[in-house]
């Protein structure tokens, strides 16, 4: 028991050199019969122990009635025992000195609040005695290079299992075979395969990054349903970057029905796709869009390193089939490049005019090796292209040794070389599967994946700063109280830099300040309401006292009726102000990927229009330029159509200020939002005019 004790984690988990199956079983019918089965057919060769009181032997290997009885190290145990023994088992696999356990058995956090309960029972036990976990509800571990097939998976009934060099950490079980099954059709090879499910214990990112330990593995794939442990993955994300090794995801829950099958698969709380796609992208960690990228995209990654920008190349012998290949691209905001006349010159020689379209079009003497090599050469050795797409039309199916034999020598180029094949040519994708060049059966997945590589980036380096003492009093005074109502929320605001509307507070029977100068807009002031306007709350252009007053009185009778229970404090005045535009400026809390800042369009349509950019927070300056820059209704603001400019340097510094709401130790804000943020012409500011902010019920922001 001491050698497996001290044994590293990733050893006993991906690379056990003894394993014991709990609960296995003679019954053919049964998935308890084909963990054992499988290591057996797959050629294991460390030592395997059944685990079950009611036979003395299975498939010719002495059983045992329990863990401790085996007497001897169990690195990685496997249990498959109905729910109600799991717990005993896992006390059993303590006393027994087992390092890891993968719970077959479902009926935890999947299954609803008492699975929850349960689940967290178990961790506790688990933690208490030392034993590290994977699942529950997990198919288990798949290490093609050992082989190990501690799996229940079915796709390890076929007869051979071939090695590779891409690891993947799935969310989903049944995702390995369908990996396993259609990589290995056409020639992707998979070296482990790792069934999380419910990441009850070891998370996604602690089992991808073991996976950025092993040398045999050179791309590290996710699939992902939801984030439950984000410093883990953050903390993977970081090595990835520091040892150079490749990280994609695919992430499930793009659609609400996405979302609500991912929830009720998994039992996690499953995020917006915006906000899974922001915390990958930040993090580094390349993103597709189709599952068949999943697939055929780690051979274009492997070995390489981050692209200097996003310019493809497209070559093709088919007209028809680089067109369809170079739209796709533009529609994803990469840039096709046109041939050099450095280019044009080196095809010319071999006998090839092309035209300056962005297309290369090589027609059918682009089969020949000297032109490729010709076509291929320069296009490797441009510092204005950083990948190439290789399109190869008919002559593919039926002449691979012409079509495609001249590209495989292009497998280690500098530069990435990907292929679509436009028939479906099968010899020829094994043909390059084989050389080792990324090869696609669609344009879409081809497209795909070029932009996860050309838009691969490292990650951003967010850096908090303390937060004035002002805003933390501010928060800090309210914190028994509630949530701020706008007076106060204005007022945080101001206390972080941001130019804040003048605020009065009538009482809500008046009497009416003499001093205003008007008009006036008046709302509604209570820290239970957000949208005041949804309730009749809020009035604009009031010309003088006499109208102010009545439409007091109907702003407060209107939202009573409407939500009686409604703290109110008073009717907030402010003067009218206007601008060129209204603008929405968000932080919250995410219950995923933690601290978050928005930027949209908007006024009281904002939610309806929801063009917004997302970032994790806090963010700079030039972060936040950029994000103004992704809002498409944003765009008058940068003087698009003649417009007259915004002050977009002022509205950068209101999301940079609010943002920093995520600084470490400071006020426990949950959400805060201002809605509208006018802003001015160029030169003449940006105001916020409404705003609210919600306070986290306890501690601080990353408690």
């Amino acid at each position: 028991m001491t050698a497996a004790l001290l044994a590293p984690l990733a050893d006993c988990l991906l690379r056990p050199r003894s394993v014991a199956i709990v609960g296995a079983s003679a019954n053919l019918d049964k998935n308890n019969s084909r963990p054992q089965r499988y290591l057996a057919k797959h050629g294991y060769d460390g030592r395997v122990y059944p685990i079950n009181p009611a036979y003395g032997t299975l498939f010719d290997e002495a059983c045992y009635p329990s863990l401790t009885a085996v007497g001897a190290p169990i690195d990685h145990a496997y249990v498959m025992v109905p729910r109600q023994a799991v717990e005993g088992v896992v006390e059993d696999c303590i006393g027994a000195g087992v390092r890891c356990a993968t719970i077959f058995t479902g009926g935890y956090a999947e299954s609803g609040p008492a699975g929850i309960a349960r689940q967290e029972r178990l961790v506790s036990q688990a933690r208490t005695g030392g034993l590290r976990l994977l699942g529950p509800n997990s198919l288990g571990v798949v290490n093609t290079r050992l082989p190990l097939t501690l799996s229940a998976n079915a796709v390890l009934e076929r007869d051979t299992l071939q090695a590779g060099r891409f690891g993947l950490v799935s969310q989903s079980g049944s995702l390995i075979g369908a990996l396993v099954s259609r990589g290995q059709a056409r020639g992707i090879r998979f070296s482990t395969l790792v069934s999380v499910g419910n990441e009850s214990d070891l998370s996604v990112g602690e089992v991808a990054e073991m996976l950025l330990d092993d040398p045999d593995t050179d791309v590290v794939s996710l699939f992902l349903e939801t984030l439950r442990d984000r410093a883990a993955l953050e903390a993977m994300a970081a090595k990835a970057h520091a040892i150079g090794k490749p990280v994609m995801a695919y992430v499930l829950g793009r659609s609400e029905l996405g979302r609500s099958l991912a929830q009720s698969h998994t039992g996690a709380l499953a995020g917006q796709a915006a906000v899974m796609d922001t915390f990958l992208r930040e993090l580094g960690v390349l993103r597709v869009d189709l599952f068949e990228s999943l697939i055929e995209t780690p051979p274009l990654l492997a070995g390489r390193q981050r692209p200097a920008g996003r310019r493809a190349a497209v070559v093709t012998t088919t007209g028809g089939g680089g067109a369809i290949v170079a739209d796709h691209l533009g529609e994803r905001g990469l840039t096709v490049v046109q041939p050099s006349t450095e280019l044009r010159k080196a095809l010319a020689t071999h006998g090839l005019t092309i035209g300056e379209t962005p297309v290369i079009d090589l027609t059918m003497a682009g089969t020949r090796q000297e032109t490729v090599d010709a076509c291929l050469g320069a296009l490797i050795d441009d510092p204005g292209i950083d990948a190439v797409v290789m399109v190869v039309g008919s002559s593919s199916e039926f002449y691979p040794e012409l079509a495609v034999t001249p590209l495989t020598k292009w497998a280690g180029a500098a530069k990435p070389i990907a292929a679509f094949l436009f028939p479906n040519a099968e010899e020829s994708l094994a043909l390059l599967a084989e050389a080792g060049i990324a090869a696609f059966r669609t344009p879409e997945a081809c497209a795909d994946a070029l932009n996860a590589y050309l838009r691969w980036a490292p990650p951003r380096v967010r850096r908090t700063q303390p937060l004035p003492t002002a805003a933390v009093q501010i928060v800090e005074v309210h914190r028994e109280a509630g949530d701020l109502n706008e007076r106060d929320a204005l007022a945080l605001f101001s206390a972080l830099g941001i130019s804040v509307a003048e605020c009065r507070v009538m009482p809500l029977g008046g009497p009416v300040p003499a001093d205003l100068s008007y008009p006036v807009a008046a709302k509604i002031l209570s820290s239970d309401i957000a949208h005041k306007s949804d309730l009749g709350g809020v009035a604009l252009d009031l010309s003088d006292g006499t109208i102010l007053l009545e439409t007091a009185r109907r702003l407060h009778r209107s939202v009573a009726a409407a939500q009686p229970d409604a703290r109110l404090d008073g009717i907030l005045i402010q003067p009218m102000v206007e601008g060129l535009a209204e603008v929405i400026v968000g932080f919250r809390i995410d219950p995923l990927a933690g601290p978050v800042v928005i930027v949209g369009v908007g006024g009281v349509l904002a939610e309806i229009y929801g063009d917004v950019s997302l970032r994790l927070a806090p963010v700079g300056r030039d972060e936040a330029l950029a994000m103004l820059r992704e809002v498409k209704g944003l765009a008058p603001l940068f003087g698009a159509r003649g417009r007259p400019k915004g002050d977009v340097d002022a509205l950068a510094r209101t999301i940079e200020a609010l943002s920093h709401l995520a600084a470490d130790g400071g006020p426990a804000v949950q959400e805060a939002e201002i809605n509208p943020l006018v802003v001015m012409n160029e030169g003449c500011g940006a105001v916020a005019v409404d705003g609210w902010v919600r306070l986290a019920k306890q501690g601080g922001i990353h408690d």
